[in-house]
């Protein structure tokens, strides 16, 4: 076994700390990453506090993973020792149902198995997360992280980047579109830097006008201020698509009246409490409402391959490890541009 430090939730209540535990020896199919960078997402906080129900301690949160292969398994084809890998959402799946054949791991009919708040295939390891020195994982849940993007501003793109860039993908956003990012968050900013890249016209809908000039820094063609309903009034039907990554208590029915005929919305953000959708926010124009998670394997190292392509990152603020409950209390608060990032370095000090 190899032993490994890493900061971990011991129950709800507690703040995360220092914790040790052990990860099993690479087998024949695995791959062992020395962990350089792992990205905070708002997920890590709600697991880590037991606000979704059903959280695993003690808690070792993180699934926006960049690090350094050290060993592979004698059957590994894909990494060798010194490339740069990443790990997501996901460490495997039952990779038999239709849903895993298709290349759609998130969608497991069985389950497909978390990075970390989880138990492993044999029922009975708990696995843990990135907010450690070390993980290993089977080779075909790890993904090559392009050698021209700053390992550390590509970890969040392991969740915030493929979240985003699935739906995108999957109704085939493009060229002449034109698309809308609600809410300019961590997800947000890299739906509109995706979207850019895809070459569609980009509109941010904020509820104020207070992150404008970043969100047209981000490369968004316009901003829409929600708060304002003549200004929402006066682009009604004229949206392709809009993405909706807004996790608080909104009223989807004025965005769904912005899309054209045929237009769809996709939910990427999970707010607390049911949204009320209007029958007639949908059917006279034939408009679609849509959920939306992370992306398969295929399609996360597409993803990865597409940024590389574009020089498409996260914009992040670096952090040690021993901030990071200083982090959590900031991303309540909504204090980030736009995601944090740990410098597992500061672990090993």
């Amino acid at each position: 076994m190899i032993p490994v430090r890493a900061y971990a939730a011991q129950d709800a209540r507690s703040p995360l700390a220092p914790f040790q535990f052990e990860r099993r020896e690479p087998g024949p199919n695995d791959v062992q990453l020395e962990i350089l960078y792992c990205g905070v997402c708002h997920s890590d906080l709600h697991q880590a506090r037991d606000e979704w129900g059903g959280a695993l301690f003690p808690m070792v949160p993180g699934h926006e993973i960049v690090g350094r292969v050290v060993r592979v398994g004698d059957k590994v084809t894909k990494f060798k020792a010194g490339d740069m890998a990443g790990v997501g959402c996901m460490v495997d799946s039952c990779r038999t149902c239709a849903s895993c054949k298709e290349g759609l791991e998130q969608y497991c009919e069985v389950g497909n198995i978390q990075t970390y708040n989880a138990k492993a295939k044999d029922g009975k390891t708990l696995n843990q997360g990135g907010y450690s020195e070390a993980i290993v994982v089977d080779e075909a849940f790890v993904l090559r992280i392009p050698e021209n993007l700053d390992p550390a501003a590509a970890a969040p793109l392991l969740c915030a980047g493929i979240t985003t860039y699935s739906p995108l993908h999957h109704w085939k956003v493009g060229k002449g579109q034109r698309v809308g990012v609600v809410g300019l968050g961590g997800l947000g900013h890299m739906g509109v830097k995706l979207a850019k890249a895809m070459g569609a016209n980009v509109t941010v809908i904020s509820h104020t006008d207070r992150k404008k000039q970043d969100a047209l820094r981000l490369g968004a063609d316009a901003v829409i201020v929600s708060a304002n309903k003549d200004e929402l009034a006066a682009h009604a039907g004229t949206f392709d698509f809009i993405l909706d990554t807004v996790s608080a208590q909104h009223d989807i029915n004025a965005y769904l009246r912005l899309l054209r005929r045929d237009g769809h919305l996709v939910l990427v953000g999970a707010p607390e409490k049911p949204l009320e959708v209007r029958p007639f926010s949908l059917i006279p124009m034939r408009k679609s409402f849509s959920g939306s998670m992370i992306g398969g394997i295929q399609e996360t190292q597409e993803m990865l391959d597409f940024c590389g392509k574009h020089g498409i990152v996260s914009d992040i603020e670096l952090i040690s490890i021993q901030q990071v409950n200083d982090a959590y209390e900031r991303l309540v608060k909504g204090d980030v541009k736009y995601r944090f990032v740990i410098d597992l370095a500061s672990l090993r000090k």
